[in-house]
């Protein structure tokens, strides 16, 4: 950095490391003779090089062969480090492909021309037959079938956002879905979309649509509150780079969407966020309102992230469509950072082809965000099914493979996943980064010490990304006793991170790495496979693949068992009503526009996407 008072070193060495370059040393000798004349200038200056040459010989010759070395002036006290907040990137970036985005792109490049990196149009058919009479049946349509009434000019991106704004406050009381409901703003956008359509100026298939954006991205003059009680009131004043593409695409933000604390589980600071079709039941998280609000026909689709299992896990809860892209497909900018080595953005929706359709205009490279990507996506409504190579595990739900056949896929059986031993995931290392400032005031607020920390601290507390990870931080009868980093409100998993030793978070990159390449050699005749419904998460926030989640029955969810405190029979589970069961097709790398097309292929040959809850 320019206002370092060492930048004229070598700037492969850290003067604060206590190696610095020789005097002499000529700027253009190559990294190995340097270290050698390094080493030989250290070993000459030590105390046992001077033992050795008085050993030589005696009086005042000996003595002046070995002269100590002079004083060295002080150099001025450096300054503080620059402050760090959450967003600022490392200079190194996960690459999920394992020859690298260069080779990658390189390949693409050979493989197809200029024409991999231009975003395909995206069509919609046409509206046909008469428009739903009640507000209830408009609210609850695809987001692709609002687009073509839209287009058609049929009905109004001012109606619509009526509709919905209407329903979310009715409802967000029973499901606690939204943090802030934008009515000024929505209406206002929903009116120039009105505007421009009617002028002939139409932006697209998102145009007018109303959507949901998941309260860790940042807007204009409206709270991002990241699901704390700290941040309740706080206004990033930028818009999401994300949000900035829906935006230009013509899409109206009507609010912002519930996550749980920090982007953990479905509880935030005005309780929990509920499942539309089962109020007695959380509707999962990260992306708890997102989805809540999507399943109970708040918003046409909405925007939710995922770093292990945010996207995937309330979308099987709530029983509906989303994608978790490729790693690097969607900008992160603008949004709260937990790992920018696994983060990733994608669509909620109620259909797959609705996924297909918002992911078509987020995806891409953004130079401000260095892991993003430009790969191709083409979404194929009438892919052939006998020309991909499709595994299934033989825990996969069988009513989506017989389909699958029925409907032409040849498909193969594929077995258990690559692991690799002692890999240790580097997340609570990449969030206590990320989350150092903050931490830094919660300590001292609770007057805790950060500079003497046991090396073990927190490990093993509140690093779960659900539930029982949220209950373990607060300790109980027959846990750990509750850290003083965990009061109830807030979170303390980002402080376990502080104390991993650097030595330790290298090694288990490259054993991360070691997976991805195990990967790759297990994709390498697949383009995606059906695994059981989340027994992939874990695997793929070290991997990157994507994966669709796709409704395939309508029945009585399962409930785990389970015991209670002390070894305790647990309390007995809510009896729970019929809702669409989700699974999961896991894709190859950039392989996300045809497990999507796979899984429209599936859903338009079945019924259970139709069905929607009665609020």
């Amino acid at each position: 950095m320019t206002d370092d008072p060492h930048s004229d070193l070598n700037p492969a060495l850290d003067p604060a490391d206590g190696v610095t370059e020789p005097e002499h040393a000529p700027r253009s000798v190559d990294r190995r003779t340097f270290v050698m004349m390094s080493l030989a200038a250290a070993a000459a200056a030590s105390p046992l090089a001077v033992d050795a040459a008085r050993a030589q010989g005696s009086g005042a010759g000996a003595e002046a062969r070995v002269q100590p070395a002079p004083a060295q002036t002080a150099r001025p006290a450096p300054p503080p480090p620059v402050p760090l907040g959450n967003g600022e990137a490392p200079a190194l970036q996960f690459q999920p492909y394992p020859g690298g985005t260069g080779a990658m792109m390189e390949r693409l490049a050979r493989e197809r021309g200029r024409a991999a990196f231009d975003r395909a149009v995206f069509d919609v058919e046409p509206w046909q037959g008469a428009v739903p009479a009640s507000d209830d049946e408009i609210a609850f349509l695809p987001a692709h079938r609002l687009s073509a009434l839209i287009k058609a000019r049929r009905l109004t991106s001012t109606r619509l956002t009526e509709i919905y704004l209407a329903r979310l406050k009715r409802l967000d009381p029973i499901l606690l879905c939204a943090v802030t409901i934008m009515e000024d703003q929505a209406r206002a956008e929903a009116a120039k979309a009105d505007a421009e359509i009617k002028a002939g100026k139409y932006r697209g298939p998102l145009h007018g649509l109303p959507y949901g954006l998941k309260d860790i991205f940042s807007t204009k003059g409206v709270p991002t509150t990241w699901g704390s009680p700290d941040f309740e009131r706080r206004i990033i004043d930028e818009d999401a780079e994300v949000a900035v593409r829906l935006r230009e695409a013509g899409a109206v933000l009507i609010a912002k969407l519930a996550t749980g604390l920090f982007a953990q589980n479905d509880q935030w600071f005005r309780g929990r966020t509920n499942n539309p079709w089962n109020l007695v039941q959380g509707s999962s998280g990260s992306s708890a309102g997102p989805a809540s609000a999507t399943a109970a026909g708040c918003v046409a689709f909405s925007i939710g992230t995922e770093t292990q299992g945010s996207i995937v896990s309330p979308s099987l809860r709530c029983g509906l469509s989303a994608l978790r892209p490729t790693f690097g497909r969607v900008s992160r900018v603008g949004g709260m950072t937990l790992a920018w080595s696994m983060d990733r953005v994608g669509p909620i929706c109620r259909t797959v082809e609705d996924c297909a359709m918002v992911f078509n205009a987020v995806h891409g490279v953004d130079e401000k965000d260095p892991s993003t990507v430009t790969a191709p996506f083409h979404f194929d409504r009438t892919v052939k099914l006998a020309s991909l190579r499709i595994g299934v595990d033989p825990n996969a739900p069988k009513e989506l493979v017989d389909k699958l056949r029925e409907l032409g896929a040849t498909l193969r059986e594929v077995g258990p996943r690559p692991t690799v031993a002692g890999l240790v995931s580097g997340l609570s290392v990449e969030d206590a980064a990320a989350f150092d400032a903050y931490v830094q005031w919660k300590a001292k607020e609770t007057g805790l010490d950060l500079a003497s920390l046991p090396e073990d601290y927190g490990r093993g507390r509140g690093a779960g990304r659900g539930t029982a990870g949220a209950a373990a931080g607060r300790g109980g009868e027959d846990g750990p006793p509750p850290s003083p980093m965990a009061p109830a409100d807030w979170n303390p998993r980002f402080v376990s991170g502080r104390t991993t030793r650097a030595f330790e978070y290298l090694q288990g990159q490259r054993r991360r790495y070691l997976l991805v390449q195990q990967w790759a050699e297990y994709m390498k005749d697949l383009d995606m496979f059906i695994g059981s419904p989340s027994a992939d998460i874990g695997a793929n926030a070290q991997t990157g693949h994507p994966c669709v989640v796709v409704p395939y029955k309508f029945d009585v969810p399962q409930q785990g068992g389970g015991r209670g405190r002390g070894g305790a029979p647990a309390e007995p589970p809510p009896e729970l009503k019929p809702q669409p069961i989700c699974a999961v097709i896991v894709g190859n790398l950039f392989a996300d526009d045809l497990i999507l097309s796979v899984a429209h292929q599936f859903q338009v040959n079945t019924d259970v996407h139709l069905k929607h809850p009665v609020l």
